[in-house]
């Protein structure tokens, strides 16, 4: 049996008696708009923007954990070679993740040059099961920033280097903002917290709310909220505009974000603000 992966990242099974021809087909080649972007540099930087509270290495691969707030702080980042035999490696993940009580996750990619088309075969073969696929964008940074927002949307967005505990209200993925959860979003090399207030009957909690990581000519954009009651109002844009602005202060030339494929909304939104996908990551989760 052949195992074959597509660019959604799913392997299918081919029986090898039906195969009369076949070669390895290449990432196709860029067409996108916006910045030259290799995964090994796009992988790091977005390892960086959702630093754990604690990490190990298993050869090149990264095991880490943050109490279970965001699978992206509690996988394993699988990015090079783990020094074993897939099986024994994978059984040492699950065992470091039961340690801590925690679900076995791991974290790999497709659809770019060097993401892990074989290793995603290979998890789906030992029985991982593929939970969720996110999208990883990119765009180049200063037409963010130039854009005007309509209104004066862009005039109530406020800049913050800490989360305070209206921020921490509308992040609809925080539930209880546990020292831990305060410690992954502050992580990274600069970071900042965007929000816009909300209307007197809002209970305190920001209209819009947004995240931005700095690191050297990266800019990662989100935790991108609006209140129901305050969408369609550009909001959303204007969170975006500010944020670019002050990344662009920093020294930053490009832009990426993270956006699961079911998410629909947010990818329409995406689009708009000239972002297009570099790749796409998958969480496999240990039988």
């Amino acid at each position: 049996m052949l195992l074959i992966t597509k660019k959604s990242g799913e392997t299918v099974a081919v029986p090898e008696s039906s195969l009369v021809a076949g070669k390895v087909v290449p990432p196709a080649p860029a067409r996108r708009r916006g910045p030259a972007a290799d995964f090994a540099e796009l992988s790091r930087v977005t390892a960086r923007a959702w630093r754990p509270v604690e990490s190990a290495r298993l050869g090149d691969w990264e095991l880490r954990a943050a109490g279970g707030f965001t699978r992206r702080a509690n996988s394993a980042l699988a990015v090079g070679d783990p020094g074993l035999p897939p099986a024994e490696a994978l059984e040492r993940v699950r065992a470091w993740y039961a340690e801590r009580g925690l679900p076995p996750y791991v974290q790999a990619a497709t659809g770019a040059v060097g993401t892990q088309e074989t290793l995603c075969a290979v998890l789906e073969t030992h029985g991982w099961t593929r939970e969720v696929t996110a999208e990883v964008r990119i765009a180049a940074l200063a037409p963010l920033a130039d854009r005007e927002p309509a209104g004066a949307a862009l005039s109530r967005v406020a800049l913050s280097r800490t989360a305070d505990e209206a921020w921490l209200r509308r992040y609809q993925r925080a539930g209880e903002a546990s020292p831990t959860v305060r410690r992954v979003l502050a992580s990274g090399p600069s970071v900042w917290f965007a929000s816009v207030p909300g209307a007197p009957g809002d209970s305190g909690e920001p209209a819009a709310i947004g995240r931005l990581v700095v690191d050297g000519r990266w800019a990662g954009f989100m935790a991108l909220e609006v209140a129901p009651a305050h969408r369609r109002q550009g909001l959303a844009g204007a969170v975006t505009t500010a944020l670019a602005r002050r990344a662009l202060e920093e020294g930053a030339s490009a832009a990426w974000l993270q956006v699961e494929t079911d998410n629909e909304g947010a990818r329409a939104l995406y689009d708009g603000l000239g972002f297009t996908t570099h790749h796409s990551y998958h969480h496999f989760r240990a039988p």
